[in-house]
């Protein structure tokens, strides 16, 4: 993991679960982290804790100009971007017959929408010096759909569809790595709404789960690889989950 030393990374959705996770990791093994979120509190108490290498940016990944601050408040601090994550991401689920539009609009404005704002904000750079790592987190459900899921699971779907272009696009001078989590502990779905959903889920508390380090420890692994390597899929199950 030694080149993973003075790399700077910037993660998005880093106030908790898979961010916050890989971010402590990261910086244990002399990583340069940028952590982005919504939530400065849990921002600020982590940048204590990870010490003078870690800096915040609040952040809504919805919200183009925001990607835009972040980027250049990374390269203003630290000169450069090694890798970014686009690692924000909500999961208010539902079925389609209990038409929740405002939560779907939501899901396409964080998952969809901040990805590609997220791209467009640092592509410019890593092209300009023909090197840089561009992560993203889509899901399992963006390999698979079921039934109470689709809008989710779309939006899922879209950033394979975006990664996959991506990486075509820019194979040449960019690493591209798209992340298909399982079932984690992380706070992922805290929004949900939908009486149908929540009737689900209570139904399935017993369920299977992987813990967020092991998300992060399949991050620090696709980031450490070193020359012409690039891991460009990560799918990741709990033992026992078969969707």
């Amino acid at each position: 993991m030694d080149n993973i030393k003075d790399k700077v990374i910037v993660i998005t959705g880093a106030s908790s679960g898979m961010g916050a996770a890989t971010a402590k990791k990261l910086a244990a093994l002399g990583a340069k982290v940028v952590l982005a979120a919504r939530r400065e509190e849990q921002l600020k108490a982590l940048v204590t804790e990870l010490g003078e290498n870690a800096i915040y940016v609040v952040t809504d990944v919805s919200k183009k100009a925001d990607l835009d601050h972040l980027v250049q408040t990374a390269i203003n601090k630290f000169g450069h971007v090694d890798v970014f994550w686009n690692n924000a991401g909500v999961m208010p689920l539902s079925f389609f017959e209990e038409g929740l539009v405002a939560e779907w609009e939501k899901m396409i404005d964080i998952n969809i929408k901040g990805v590609l704002y997220g791209i467009n904000a640092i592509l410019p750079h890593m092209l300009e010096r023909k090197q840089g790592h561009i992560l993203s987190t889509s899901s399992v459900g963006g390999l698979k759909t079921s039934p109470g899921i689709g809008v989710y699971s779309g939006t899922k779907f879209a950033v394979r569809a975006i990664m996959e272009t991506l990486r075509e696009e820019v194979a040449q001078f960019i690493k591209v790595t798209t992340v298909y989590p399982g079932a984690t502990q992380t706070e992922l779905g805290h929004d949900i709404t939908s009486p149908k959903i929540k009737a689900l889920y209570g139904n399935l508390q017993g369920m299977p789960k992987m813990d967020d380090t092991a998300i992060a420890d399949a991050v620090i692994y696709a980031i450490s690889q070193a020359g012409n390597t690039v891991i460009n899929e990560l799918v990741l199950r709990p033992l026992g989950q078969t969707r």
